[in-house]
C-alpha cells in the first residue's frame, strides 16, 4: 500500500481524512497518495497565515535570503527524484521534468539574489527650495498573505513563481496546486519545512477546485495569484474586485515566420514547442503564421520536422511527446480537430488519439473561426496559415483575443523592432518561438492573457506596495 504524502499547515505536514490518490495518465498506475484538508484544516492554514503577516514583513532580508537559497540547494539535490515524480503526476517527458527541476532551482536563486538587492530607494527632495533638509526613503511592503492557485501543466515551477516572491518580500503564502498534480508541491512543502522560517509561512493545501472560492474570498488573503483557464480566473476577480489580484491566463501564441527566416531552425523550433509538454503550455506554438513567398519550403519542413518527434512513454529518456494530462483532455483536442475538419482543414500530419495521448498534429486550410485558431488549444495542434508580407503577419497575429508571447522568425533589426512596437502582446520572442521564457524577466499578458506580471522582481513588486517615509531637516 502506498503511504500518503502529508501536506502543510502553517509549515507543519498533516493528514486529512479523505484520500487524494494520483495516476499517471500514460499507463493509469497510481503515483501517489495524499489527503483533502477538512474545513478546519484550512481555516487553521488562514489564520496562521494571518497571525505571522506582521512577523513575515519584519523577517530580516538575510533569513528570506537564506531560506530561498537552501530551497534551491535541496531542489539541487533532489532533482533527479523531482523530475521523476512530475513525468509521472503530469505525464510529461522525463527530458522536460528535468527541464522543470532546473528551472525551479534557478527560480529559488534568482528570488534569493533579488531579496538582498530590494533594500529600497533614497530620493532627495530638495530638486526645489521648498523641500530643502528633505529626502523621501520609498521601500515596499507586502500586501498581506497571497492565496497562490497553480495549475497543473508546470506543478513544480509554477508553484516556484508564486511561493518564492511571497518569501521575497516577506509574505505568507497559502498554495493550492492543481488536483490532478499535487506532489510536486508537497515535496516543496517538505524542503520549505527545512528552513528557519516563522510557523505560518506557508502552507500547501490540495483542495478540489470547488472549495477554492472559500479561500478566494477570505478577506484575511488580500492578495491572489492565480495561473490556469480565463474563464476561471476572471471569476476570480470578479468575485474579489477589491482584492489585488494576479492573473496568468492562456494564450495561442502565434510564431511568425518571415520571408528572411532561417526556414530549418524555424521549422525545428516550432515542431518541437508546439507540441512539448504535448501542447500543454499557455505558451505553446498554435498559430504558424507564414510569409507566402516561403510557405512551401517552409510548410514541408515543418511538417517532416514534426513527424519525428519521438511520441511515447513520458518515462523513456528518447520521448519527446508525451501523454495529455488525461483521456478527457485529449478527446477534447480530438473532438476541436474533428471539427475544424469537417469544416474544410486539411491534416498534414497526426490528428489521431490514443488513450490520453494526442498524436502532433499539423491543420491547414483552416477557417478564422475555428476552436484551433480562435481558442487555445493546450494540446498538441499547430495550425499554418499564409501571408501577404510582415503587415499582414503582424496584423493576423493581433487577430486575437490572447496577448501573451509571439515568436518572430527574422533576420532583420528593422522589422524585429516593428514586431515590438506593433504586436499586441506581454512578450516578443525574435529568432526562436514565443514558448521561450527566462524565469528571472517579467512575464505575462495583455487583453484576455490576463494581468500582472510574474518573473521574480516583477512579482515581489505586484506583491507589494511603496511607502514612503520623509525625514525633514537633514544636512544634505
Amino acid at each position: 500500500m502506498t503511504e500518503a504524502m502529508p501536506f502543510w499547515i502553517a509549515g507543519r505536514p498533516a493528514t486529512g481524512e479523505a484520500e487524494l490518490t494520483v495516476t499517471n495518465s500514460h499507463d493509469g498506475r497510481t503515483v501517489g497518495v495524499t489527503s483533502v484538508p477538512s474545513s478546519d484544516q484550512v481555516e487553521e492554514a488562514v489564520a496562521a497565515a494571518h497571525a505571522v503577516a506582521r512577523e513575515a514583513a519584519a523577517l530580516p532580508i538575510h533569513v528570506r535570503a537564506d531560506a530561498l537559497a537552501h530551497v534551491s540547494r535541496r531542489l539541487a539535490e533532489r532533482a533527479d527524484e523531482i523530475a521523476k515524480l512530475i513525468s509521472a503526476e503530469n505525464g510529461k517527458p522525463i527530458f522536460w521534468a528535468r527541464g522543470e527541476v532546473n528551472r525551479a532551482i534557478s527560480t529559488f536563486r534568482f528570488a534569493a539574489e533579488e531579496t538582498r538587492r530590494s533594500s529600497g530607494e533614497v530620493v532627495r527632495l530638495d530638486t526645489e527650495a521648498a523641500a530643502n533638509g528633505r529626502m523621501a526613503y520609498v521601500s515596499r511592503v507586502p500586501r498581506g498573505p497571497v492565496l497562490a492557485i497553480s495549475p497543473f501543466n508546470f506543478p513544480l515551477n509554477l508553484v516556484a513563481h508564486k511561493v518564492a516572491p511571497a518569501i521575497a518580500v516577506g509574505a505568507p503564502v497559502i498554495v493550492k496546486p492543481a488536483p490532478k498534480t499535487p506532489l510536486s508541491a508537497l515535496v516543496l512543502g517538505e524542503i520549505l519545512a527545512e528552513t528557519d522560517l516563522p510557523e505560518g509561512m506557508f502552507s500547501i493545501l490540495p483542495v478540489p477546485n470547488e472549495r477554492a472560492s472559500a479561500l478566494v474570498q477570505d478577506p484575511r488573503l488580500p492578495v491572489v495569484s492565480f495561473t490556469g483557464s480565463g474563464p476561471v480566473g476572471y471569476a476570480i476577480m470578479d468575485q474579489v474586485p477589491r482584492k489585488h489580484v494576479t492573473l496568468e491566463l492562456g494564450g495561442n501564441a502565434a510564431a511568425l515566420v518571415l520571408a528572411d527566416a532561417d526556414l530549418d531552425w524555424a521549422a525545428t523550433r516550432i515542431a518541437l514547442f508546439s507540441n512539448y509538454q504535448a501542447g500543454q503550455s499557455c505558451i505553446a506554438v498554435q498559430r504558424v503564421i507564414v510569409d507566402e513567398s516561403v510557405a512551401d519550403a517552409f510548410e514541408g519542413k515543418l511538417v517532416e520536422a514534426v513527424g519525428a518527434l519521438v511520441t511515447g512513454d513520458p518515462a523513456d529518456e528518447k520521448t519527446q511527446v508525451g501523454p495529455m494530462v488525461s483521456v478527457e483532455a485529449a478527446e477534447r483536442v480530438e473532438a476541436w480537430v474533428t471539427e475544424a475538419v469537417a469544416a474544410g482543414a486539411k491534416v498534414l500530419a497526426g490528428g489521431t488519439r490514443d488513450g490520453a495521448t494526442f498524436a502532433p498534429t499539423v491543420l491547414v486550410d483552416v477557417r478564422k473561426d475555428a476552436k484551433v485558431v480562435r481558442e487555445e488549444v493546450f494540446g498538441p495542434v499547430l495550425v499554418i496559415s499564409r501571408v501577404a508580407g510582415p503587415d499582414a503577419a503582424f496584423a493576423e497575429a493581433n487577430d486575437s483575443a490572447y496577448g501573451l508571447q509571439a515568436g518572430v522568425f527574422t533576420r532583420s533589426l528593422d522589422l524585429a523592432f516593428r514586431a515590438n512596437r506593433e504586436l499586441e502582446v506581454g512578450g516578443v520572442i525574435i529568432g526562436d518561438v514565443p514558448s521561450y521564457r527566462a524565469d528571472q524577466m517579467p512575464y505575462g499578458g495583455v487583453k484576455d492573457s490576463g494581468v500582472g506580471r510574474e518573473g521574480l522582481r516583477s512579482a515581489m513588486a505586484d506583491y507589494t506596495y511603496e511607502k514612503v517615509m520623509v525625514l525633514t531637516g537633514l544636512s544634505l
